[in-house]
């Protein structure tokens, strides 16, 4: 007799296989047949990673890339949908017609994006922003657009804001709300997430209210505009609609269950519907009268159903609202009470303006427990701080002395450490805590990764992963076991004893190097890590026979690789300098090549669009007028950003342009573990934002104040000061010996930032070895530095003089001037821009130096 049941699951999104995950890992399959109903025609993948889509493509957000189950107990049907419930015969209606019977029936069906009923929101060209789907109409829409709008300024229309303008579209964002996230953030904390998504070209518009999305009518209708009450309308050709989301709860409410007020299933704690044989999780569920639109929550709910079938007590009482994420490359996190709403909270503010960060912490009345935050700019200790929130059913973790701590920087008295007890959750989306972490240590797991893959932490927003790793480590070495910190599986050194490996026998190549502390031939981690010590050490070409193979793709091809398969051409400009001559080279280039031009942040010109085998005519050009490289491919100092000074400012007190020329002409194709940016300020008014620099140096009425570790990156973080009132001979001897102190001792790929925070003692160690030089290592280091100005040689010149490097620069070695066929060019923004197509098409021969056809297909 036949004893096995029927769970049919409706939607496949990402709480939808968490579930089906749960009920395989914990035995569920072993007395039930799962069916899946996806009405995507492809399996579940990250919403929440949604917008790096455009970068990494869609199978890397897939959580199913085979299209189905290991466990054969489990179907998958996708492209169909569930159109009606009958809970009293226990069957589902499918699209298709198709009537299946079910014992328990889990709705997971998300919800839906809230479009407001304004007139011409059905134009062509107005879209939602929710499905892969979305985003592939909105990226062939984008082609053809030159402006864009995005209706809503919370986390989604944020998102939003971002794919457009990844995809070279000028950006609008209309939030009805007085500031962007009010959700999240308060009314300062909004102001400096505003200046920042400003900074980077986007235009924001708070407290407007979207009147109608104008438009054409006939057989060619489309957007042509977006009309605000009072204000001028908004002269855009594309608008995404992110509003808010509403919970799929149809199906629900024609098949009689009941529903929340403001609209969801209505569950109990074990998620059960009004039907004892009907469960919802995720978005479309609302627990307690409320919908949570997280996909932290959903997750919780779905380990819940699954306990619940399994006979367990397990109970939904709510969930962790906290939320961290970059948007437009701005950190922005909050957590708990973040709007101090609790009554006699308190709060702590830190601001830097300059530096674009906010901070605040919402404590109790006494002063012993943490409530809740918001930070923005500057996220880094987001990791250390939810865990300690006090809530309903847990006290927290009680507060240091001077909680002012846990906010302030290092350099001003903070950088407070709190030690987390076991039960602190780590990792909210999954409900990970630290002790279920260091119990994963004891089971086994040699590395985070394997903690993450054994306990899912950090495998979903990825915003723990540094904790995650943290705990790891620090729990390795409470127990008196040693971390591994190998480069790689080749070589069991790291990368600063590998340096000296190198630097004490004198090794010249890689083979040299394996053979004697390495096993077999090497990967992708070592290799270049490798060709930069060597780089660092022998100023060696690096396209030299023996260097070449070591390379990853922009070191290989002495330009950075673009997402359509081009290359980006960036000659430095030493402090922005440029004389008018030179200006209109690169212009002719620009135009003779067809490529598309952007000044940067560093001050100098970017071009883009060079296809491979062009690469060598351009700097030809390029170099026969006084230009060299910028290295804007490789590991090492990119640009020394400056303000005018004391030459044109009437607030300067130095020359920080003459300053910042020296500078970068200095360690100009120094290779480094990370790129390296450094800046200088001829005041304190700080216009060359030197203080987010790996170095930074602004000018006093005595001298030089020098600054170090700060950086941007997936961590921003704020220079320390570690000398000042320096003559410019003990400036530059300072900054020679850090940045060989940092070359010799950094790990691979580690900025200046978490390098500083690695050392036993941080930047009162660096200031130790560079100021106070007690390792005696002070003119070694001096030594290694002369030695790299003294051999430096611009690489595209060596490469152009030298025919062997030059073969290397070919898209098909039989037809070494056809240019690649997937890449035609359109127009955006009056430039040409160079499109790759997803399929390769037929294109006629472009000659180099030839005029570049514009509007080819699309």
């Amino acid at each position: 007799m036949n004893t096995r049941k029927t769970l049919v699951v409706v939607g496949h999104g990402m709480v939808g296989h968490r579930f089906v995950q749960a009920a395989i890992e914990r035995g569920l399959t072993e007395t039930h047949d799962i069916v899946v109903i996806g009405e995507e025609s492809r399996p579940a993948y990250d919403r929440v990673a949604l917008t790096s889509f455009f970068e990494v493509g869609a199978e890397a957000l897939s959580f199913l890339p085979a299209g189905r189950y290991d466990d054969p107990r489990v179907s998958l049907r996708l492209g169909t949908a569930v159109v009606a419930i009958s809970p009293r015969q226990r069957v589902v209606t499918l699209s298709d017609g198709e009537e299946l019977p079910y014992d328990e029936l889990v709705l997971a069906a998300g919800a839906a994006p809230f479009v407001p009923p304004v007139p011409g929101h059905d134009l062509p060209g107005a879209f939602v922003y929710r499905t892969i789907d979305d985003l592939e109409a909105i990226r062939k829409a984008a082609k053809k657009a030159k402006a864009g709008a995005v209706i809503g300024g919370g986390l989604l229309g944020l998102e939003a804001a971002n794919a457009l303008h990844q995809l070279g579209v000028e950006t609008h964002v209309v939030e009805m709300n007085p500031r962007l996230m009010s959700v999240q953030v308060d009314e300062a904390g909004g102001r400096t997430l505003n200046r920042h998504i400003c900074d980077l070209g986007l235009t924001i518009h708070t407290g407007a209210m979207t009147e109608a999305v104008l438009g054409t009518s006939g057989p060619n209708r489309k957007v042509t505009g977006l009309a605000l009450k009072d204000r001028l309308a908004l002269d855009v050709d594309l608008v995404i609609f992110s509003a808010g989301i509403r919970p799929r709860d149809g199906l629900a409410r024609t098949a009689g269950l009941e529903v929340a007020e403001r609209g969801g299933v209505l569950v109990d704690e074990q998620c059960r519907s009004s039907d004892e044989h009907i469960w919802a999780i995720g978005e479309c569920a609302a627990p307690g009268g409320r919908m949570y639109g997280l996909v932290a929550p959903g997750y919780a709910m779905a380990e819940v159903v699954v306990d619940a079938m399994l006979g367990g007590a397990g109970a939904f009482t709510g969930a962790d609202m906290s939320t961290k994420l970059k948007l437009l490359g701005v950190d922005v996190a909050s957590f708990g009470d973040a709007h101090g709403t609790t009554e006699g909270s308190l709060e702590l503010v830190y601001a830097d303006d300059v530096a674009g960060i906010y901070k605040k912490l919402v404590i109790s009345e006494d002063g012993t427990r943490l409530l809740g935050g918001v930070l923005v700019g500057d996220a880094s200790s987001y990791g250390m701080l939810r865990p300690m929130v006090a809530t309903p059913t847990s006290p927290g973790i009680p507060l240091p002395a001077n909680p002012e701590e846990l906010i302030l920087p290092a350099g001003s008295g903070g950088g407070a450490a709190v030690a987390l007890p076991a039960e602190a959750q780590v990792c909210s989306c999954n409900n990970v805590t630290k002790g279920q972490i260091e119990a994963a240590v004891d089971a086994g797991c040699e590395t985070a990764a394997d903690v993450t893959r054994e306990t899912k932490a950090g495998s979903t927003c990825g915003s723990c992963k540094p904790q995650v790793k943290k705990i790891v480590e620090d729990y390795f070495a409470a127990q008196g076991k040693v971390v591994d910190k190998s480069l790689c599986e080749h070589f069991r050194l790291t990368r600063a004893e590998l340096f000296d490996v190198v630097l004490i026998h004198g090794y010249r190549s890689f083979d040299e190097i394996i053979e004697a502390h390495g096993t077999g031939r090497g990967c992708d981690i070592c290799k270049p890590a490798i060709a930069s010590i060597l780089a660092s050490q022998l100023n060696q070409h690096v396209l030299e026979q023996g260097n070449r193979q070591l390379q990853d793709t922009n070191d290989a091809y002495l330009a950075n690789l673009q997402k359509n398969g081009t290359y980006s051409v960036v000659p430095r400009v030493p402090g922005g300098e440029i004389t008018p001559e030179k200006l209109i080279v690169l212009g002719e280039v620009a135009r003779d090549f067809g490529l598309y031009t952007k000044i940067t942040g560093g001050q100098r010109i970017d071009l883009f669009g060079a296809r491979m085998e062009q690469l060598p005519e351009i700097w030809r050009r390029l170099v026969d007028a006084g230009f060299e490289s910028g290295h804007a491919y490789g590991k090492a100092l990119r640009t020394v950003k400056s303000c005018v000074g004391s030459t044109w400012c009437r607030y300067g007190v130095q020359d920080s342009v003459g300053l910042a020329i020296d500078l970068e002409l200095r360690y100009r194709g120094l290779r480094s573990p990370h790129k390296l940016k450094g800046g200088v300020s001829g005041c304190a008014r700080e216009c060359a934002e030197a203080r987010g620099k790996d170095f930074g140096v602004i000018a006093t009425e005595k001298g030089w104040n020098l600054y170090v570790g700060g950086n941007g990156g997936a961590i921003p973080a704020h220079a320390q000061l570690l000398a000042g009132d320096l003559d410019t001979e003990t400036l530059v001897r300072y900054l020679d010996r850090f940045l060989m102190y940092y070359i010799r001792t950094a790990d691979r790929l580690q900025r200046t930032s978490t390098w500083i925070e690695s050392l036993d003692g941080g930047l009162d160690r660096v200031r130790e070895v560079v100021v106070d030089d007690v390792l005696g290592l002070g003119s070694e280091l001096e030594a290694a530095m002369t030695h790299h100005i003294d051999g430096y040689f611009d690489e595209w010149k060596a490469t152009l003089d030298d025919p062997d490097k030059l073969r290397r620069f070919v898209s098909f070695v039989n037809a070494p001037e056809t240019p690649d066929p997937n890449i035609s060019f359109g127009v955006n923004r009056g430039q040409i821009v160079p499109e790759l197509h997803d399929e390769p098409q037929a294109q006629e021969p472009v000659l180099l130096g030839a005029s570049i056809p514009v509007g080819g297909p699309r």
